[in-house]
């Protein structure tokens, strides 16, 4: 019976699952384990390697269905992380027409060959962007100082680029007088090029500092605990980092894997299409809130998560 199970393989960044990022993709995949019998396996790329190895290997090996990522390699020679995931699922997918694949922050009709055995899995990070600025600039009322808050961005990616527009226009519809800043690092894995633009940020007045920058965004939120400023997390909750952590703007790998291999076990999996994950079905949402937010703006924000959800609030999905 065991020689029967569902196979499923995760093709990790080259960071592994210590990642914020991927973690929770890994968690998904060990719910998965653990709930529906399936048989997980993770592979993560040595960085000189990239992704095509480890993709082929699970596609030659049968599984029936792998995982990969649009995360960051390193280019070579150099420190800036590029985004090929979707290049490498394009070319693998069409090498292996037989396995079945899903990919991460990649839409499929944005895949160059669009081939039918793909899964594009992508995020609405633009909905918990709007709850996090909402929220941000309600908790300026709470003390005296300038209205200015802020976001440290990695690089101008498209899942960047929605959590941060989506937190400025949040912002803006909560205090139509506020000031947002966003400065982006260029890179996902240094925080002291985080924890410099954020210092800079709060020079000039900021009193909430957003991360969408990975590891590097870790300086960012150490440099608002420095100052004694909210910090807001990012893809995971990361309220453990320290009472200033105000919340965190979170997308849920783990639902999009979990939910992906239920459908593979239940037999209704389609690939050839693209997968949303939301407020609506959970797929992004608000980590912990802190318990020095008031109740009345807790109801608040979840009023407005509430008309996101009944589709009153279009959020931009571009920052302006």
């Amino acid at each position: 019976m065991s020689e029967t199970r569902l196979r499923v393989g995760l093709v990790t960044e080259p960071t592994g699952i210590e990642n914020p990022y991927i973690h929770g993709a890994y968690i998904g995949l060990e719910r998965a384990v653990r709930e529906l019998g399936i048989r997980g396996r993770l592979l993560t790329p040595a960085p000189k390697e990239g992704y095509v190895p480890s993709l082929s290997l699970l596609a030659r090996q049968k599984y029936d269905l792998v995982i990969g990522n649009n995360g960051a390699e390193l280019a070579s020679g150099g420190a800036t992380p590029h985004f090929y995931g979707a290049r490498v699922i394009d070319r693998v997918a069409t090498e292996f027409p037989e396995t079945r694949f899903a990919i991460f922050d990649v839409a499929h009709y944005d895949l160059a060959h669009r081939p039918n055995n793909v899964l594009g899995l992508v995020f609405s990070e633009e909905q918990a962007g709007y709850l996090a600025g909402y929220l941000a600039a309600l908790v300026l009322t709470l003390s005296p100082g300038e209205e200015v808050i802020s976001s440290v961005g990695g690089q101008r990616v498209p899942s960047v680029e929605r959590f941060i527009a989506g937190y400025q226009a949040g912002a803006r519809r909560a205090n139509p007088h506020v000031t947002t800043l966003n400065t982006y690092t260029d890179d996902f894995i240094d925080p002291v090029k985080g924890r410099s633009v954020a210092l800079s940020q709060i020079a000039k007045g900021s009193r909430v500092v957003f991360q969408v920058a990975g590891p590097c965004g870790l300086g960012a939120l150490e440099a608002a605990s420095e100052r004694g400023i909210w910090g807001i997390g990012v893809d995971v909750d990361q309220s453990q980092l320290g009472r200033h952590i105000l919340t965190s703007a979170i997308k849920r790998l783990d639902v999009a894997v979990f939910d992906t291999i239920q459908e593979l076990v239940h037999g209704t999996l389609e690939t050839g299409r693209t997968s949303r994950f939301s407020l609506e079905n959970r797929g992004v949402g608000l980590g912990t809130i802190s318990a020095a937010v008031p109740r009345s703006l807790r109801a608040e924000v979840e009023d407005v998560r509430a008309e996101i959800v009944a589709g009153k609030i279009p959020i931009a999905s571009s920052v302006t």
